[in-house]
């Protein structure tokens, strides 16, 4: 666990440290939750989790925020997500309890578990509760965008049976969360419906800075993806 990187001391805004009983129990969902995504093959993946968590702390540096909330809805954000559980309900209610055996105080489980709720793009352009879950919500897509974005973009398509690219089937323009998540499309379809799109969704600004970098990534991939798919390149 040491290795990952997580639990280490930073600062919010304003010079307060993260106290020792906090990380403590920081340590604890870290290995709470790599023992449940460490084999997860959708992308969606312990290594994820890492990402997200190292992201949402560079972020909260440039806001004011409660950084320990912030480092715990990026670790938990995804552990009762549909994507990787068959009874969200059920997870998350496990979930309360297992904070509330953590010594966690029902003001900070509600602030964590309102981030877990609602920062997921198939919430669409719902208002978020907090400037916390801003931050959370930036350091996830940033993970959904660039090089790495790229990836988990194909491997979370493979995981569904997707192809990588069907010329007769074009980007739905407008989608339930059912059909966002089970409708026919393709990995090349993903950028054109979600990943392209996150840039200008981007909540801080810190979050908007980097996102910038890794849209022109994917789009300097995309033009080189469709000369090779066109056989002239």
């Amino acid at each position: 666990m040491k290795g990952d990187g997580i639990c280490r001391e930073f600062m919010k805004k304003g010079g307060i440290t993260v106290m020792e009983d906090e990380k403590e129990i920081i340590r604890r969902t870290e290995q709470m939750v790599k023992e449940k995504l460490e084999s997860e093959g959708s992308g969606h993946d312990w290594w994820h989790i890492v990402r997200v968590v190292h992201n949402a702390q560079h972020i909260s540096k440039t806001e004011t925020v409660d950084a320990w909330v912030v480092t715990m809805g990026a670790l938990l954000h995804d552990v009762i997500d549909d994507k990787v559980v068959v009874d969200p309900d059920l997870e998350r209610a496990n979930l309360e309890s297992w904070l509330e055996n953590q010594g966690v105080s029902q003001y900070h489980i509600d602030q964590i578990l309102a981030i877990i709720d609602t920062i997921s793009f198939k919430h669409g352009f719902e208002a978020l509760p907090s400037l916390e879950a801003e931050v959370v919500q930036d350091a996830d897509r940033l993970d959904a965008i660039g090089a790495v974005g790229i990836a988990r973009c194909f491997t979370y398509s493979g995981s569904k049976g997707s192809p990588i690219h069907d010329p007769n089937l074009f980007p739905r323009e407008s989608m339930t969360p059912d059909q966002y998540r089970r409708g026919d499309s393709s990995a090349i379809n993903h950028f054109y419906e979600k990943l392209l799109t996150l840039k200008d969704k981007m909540n801080t600004e810190e979050g908007y800075r980097i996102a910038c970098e890794r849209h022109q990534f994917m789009e300097q991939y995309l033009q080189q993806f469709f000369a090779e798919w066109d056989g002239f390149a």
